[in-house]
């Protein structure tokens, strides 16, 4: 890997970081911002990341991208918070700090949640997002249904719903399951730039599909070889849940080659960018060869 990718993460992190903290400020001081900033410090940023580096496919500068590149940082954020909740995954350790129902409760993990949810929807329709109305308006109806109920939240109820189903799902079960509760929004942010740009998002989307699944498999992967220190959270648990995955069904070596084909659709998905992909590229490499 590069220094272009690890740089441009590192760049796209501490502007999106600035961002959310400077949005979350303006709120009132209250037991729920405190939450909301406890919940939204650490992770990588990969989402937001993919908004800035697909903006700069079009020309478009990190400024002009990070207000939406913060939104997607704050719905992720939220999806975190809530699938945690006992009545949804029951974790207390999230990105190596105590999830947020354990250092408070689950009212106010409940409440921080809803909050950053919302925020994201608003930095989104703040015209420091884009300029042009129709472009904020796009930008906004598409996260709502990569969010809702035809994309993570239908991913999140298929999971639920798998725990106590009579059979484990299949492959083609799990990967529909997979392309909402974690590729929606993988996909949303890769197409933002471009949509922020008025250019056709296609072939981002194309590159976003095979991300998102390899990022889900990686996620199977590290669940069982992972190192919990590392990751920050709790490993080995669909196991005990008796859940199927990737690696269940395609055993560990099966998962493993099925991620690197998974990259190279990715790459082969940058070709009408040429060069200027290349950290994109090493970014689809990345997800699959992380260890948090």
């Amino acid at each position: 890997m590069t220094r272009g990718f690890e740089a441009g993460l590192a760049e796209a992190a501490g502007r999106i970081e600035a961002r959310l903290m400077e949005a979350v400020a303006a709120e009132p001081p209250s037991v729920v911002r405190d939450a909301m900033v406890h919940a939204l410090t650490g992770g990588k940023r990969l989402r937001g990341y993919l908004v800035i580096a697909g903006a700069g496919l079009h020309g478009l500068g990190p400024g002009q991208a990070v207000q939406a590149a913060a939104a997607i940082e704050a719905l992720h954020a939220y999806s975190l918070v809530h699938d945690d909740l006992p009545a949804m995954d029951d974790d207390d350790l999230r990105r190596g700090r105590p999830t947020v129902h354990r250092q408070w409760d689950e009212a106010t993990a409940i409440l921080a949640g809803d909050a950053l949810q919302t925020l994201a929807f608003g930095l989104l329709a703040d015209p420091a997002c884009a300029p042009d109305p129709a472009v904020r308006v796009a930008l906004i109806a598409r996260l709502a249904a990569a969010a809702g109920a035809s994309g993570m939240v239908l991913g999140q109820a298929l999971d639920i719903a798998a725990e106590t189903a009579a059979a484990p799902l299949t492959l083609p079960e799990i990967t529909a399951l997979q392309a909402g509760k974690t590729g929606a929004l993988i996909r949303w942010s890769a197409e933002a730039g471009a949509v922020l740009a008025g250019a056709d998002p296609a072939p981002l989307g194309r590159y976003a599909a095979a991300l998102g699944l390899a990022f889900q498999i990686a996620d199977d992967i590290l669940d069982v070889t992972g190192d919990a220190a590392k990751a920050g959270k709790r490993l080995r648990k669909d196991e005990g849940r008796h859940k199927a995955t990737f690696v269940s069904l395609l055993g560990l070596d099966g998962a493993r080659a099925r991620a690197a084909e998974l990259v190279a659709e990715a790459e082969a998905a940058l070709a009408p960018y040429g060069a200027a992909a290349e950290p994109l590229r090493e970014a689809a490499r990345f997800v699959v060869a992380r260890d948090s």
